[in-house]
């Protein structure tokens, strides 16, 4: 009798990170994080009860990669 092991799917492992912790990383304060969301230029919060949000740390890590890059490329383009 051959056991035929079933491999769970992996999860990605992401944490979710409160908005002071969101401004340190983007350098943005609050008001600038929520207008960017409004404009859909910023990730999503998620709701984690009636009076908390937090933001994924992946989507907003790479939200600031993509500023990053999106600056390497203007500074190039001018060069």
């Amino acid at each position: 009798m051959q056991v035929v092991h079933q491999a769970r799917p992996v999860v990605p492992r992401d944490r979710l990170v409160r908005l002071p912790e969101v401004e340190g990383m983007t350098g943005c304060k609050k008001s600038t994080i929520y207008e960017l969301m409004r404009a859909g230029k910023f990730p999503k919060s998620v709701r984690l009860n009636a009076r908390m949000v937090a933001w994924a740390e992946t989507a907003v890590l790479q939200w600031v990669q993509d500023r990053i890059a999106e600056a390497q490329q203007s500074t190039g383009a001018q060069q």
